[in-house]
């Protein structure tokens, strides 16, 4: 096995745990939980990756992260500093995995609940990123408006996967995978497969190294669309194949894709300037030898 996601989603899970109350802690709006989860998710994925690394030395690693964007509803003081604050907190697994430097409010966030600055200096500097590919996953719930009231609320899709993960890749210039997307509609699941696929060319145009595309997932789940936050039994149609393993038509669109596309090389011959970038560059040397 040559590549691997010690710790998924990240940010995710911290929040989910300390902020909203649905998994692990269950805990809410317990912000020195959140980021004693966030520090030590971080610190056990990187851990992985030195492991791992020893045994395997061409391992490549996809860190895959929700992609998410939050719109302004509102002009008040408050609606403007709450839509900066989620849109600087959505950074902060990568963050601390890529060593880039957080804005100056969210460090101080992270020393008022608990962090030191030796464990954030640590985390600038452990070098232990050079083979992270940033996975950006992306459903129609990633991006949020933050409405009069201070509550957030799903907009559906409106900026999409290719305006959202462009954000991600100025930021941290690494290559990109878009590692998980579907629909809760099963007819509309080929629609939204193409569509999310379309994205990842038109970045590729662009010259951002996308280096993959996943329909998440291989089968349908259960309790999804709680978050798994509630145990009903409930089947979500959200699989390339249902949980009596036949295929849903977003599978047959999902082998076309792969037939037409399975063979365009992982960065077309312009893209010099990018293979220049170090991050890149690393991944991609490791991946042309294989």
């Amino acid at each position: 096995m040559q590549f691997y996601t010690p710790v998924n989603e990240i940010y995710v899970t911290a929040k989910l745990s300390t902020l909203v109350g649905f998994w692990n802690e269950r805990a809410r709006g317990n912000h020195r939980a959140f980021v004693t989860a966030m520090k030590h998710l971080c610190l056990a994925n990187l851990i992985a990756i030195e492991r791992i690394l020893q045994t395997r030395s061409d391992a490549i690693f996809i860190q895959s992260e929700s992609a998410e964007y939050f719109h302004l509803g509102g002009t008040e003081a408050s609606n403007v500093q709450r839509a900066r604050w989620e849109n600087e907190l959505r950074f902060l697994s990568l963050d601390l995995l890529f060593s880039h430097r957080p804005a100056a409010e969210v460090v101080s966030y992270l020393f008022d609940n608990g962090m030191t600055r030796r464990e954030f200096e640590w985390f600038m500097s452990h070098r232990l990123d050079a083979r992270i590919v940033m996975g950006n996953d992306y459903y129609d719930r990633n991006e949020q408006v933050v409405t009069k009231n201070g509550a957030l609320r799903p907009t559906g899709e409106v900026f999409g996967w290719a305006v959202i993960a462009r954000q991600y890749f100025d930021r941290y210039r690494r290559p990109v995978m878009h590692t998980e997307t579907n629909t809760f509609n099963a007819a509309d699941a080929p629609r939204w497969l193409w569509k999310e696929f379309y994205n990842v060319r038109y970045l590729r145009e662009q010259g951002v190294p996308v280096l993959g595309f996943t329909w998440y997932s291989l089968l349908d789940q259960v309790d999804w669309d709680s978050a798994l936050a509630q145990e009903r039994g409930v089947v979500n149609a959200v699989g390339l194949f249902d949980l009596q393993r036949r295929a849903r038509p977003v599978a047959a669109a999902y082998r076309e894709l792969l037939q037409e596309f399975a063979h365009e090389p992982l960065l077309v011959p312009e893209d010099r300037e990018v293979r220049e970038v170090p991050a890149v560059r690393e991944v991609l040397e490791v991946l042309e030898r294989g």
